[in-house]
C-alpha cells in the first residue's frame, strides 16, 4: 500500500472518530438540558408532568434521530 493513501486513511479514521465523539458529546448535553428542563417543569406545575414527560421523551427521542444520523456519516466517512 502506497504511504500516502496509507496516511489518508488513517486521517479518515480520525476525523470519522473526532466527528463521533463530537456528536455524543452534543447529544449528551442537549439530552442533559432538556431533562433538566422537563424536571423543573414538573416541579413548577406537578399536574403537567404528563404532558412535560411526553414532550420530553419526543424531544429526546429527536435528539437520539440527529445523533444516529451524524455517526452514520462518521462511519461513512471512515471507510469510504
Amino acid at each position: 500500500m502506497d504511504p500516502s493513501m496509507a496516511l489518508a486513511n488513517g486521517m479518515a479514521y480520525l476525523g470519522a472518530g473526532i466527528g463521533a465523539g463530537i456528536a455524543v458529546l452534543g447529544v449528551g448535553a442537549g439530552i442533559g438540558r432538556l431533562v433538566a428542563a422537563a424536571l423543573e417543569a414538573a416541579a413548577r406545575q406537578p399536574e403537567t408532568a404528563g404532558d412535560v414527560r411526553t414532550t420530553m421523551i419526543i424531544g429526546a427521542a429527536l435528539i437520539e434521530g440527529v445523533a444516529l444520523v451524524a455517526l452514520v456519516v462518521s462511519i461513512l466517512l471512515a471507510v469510504k
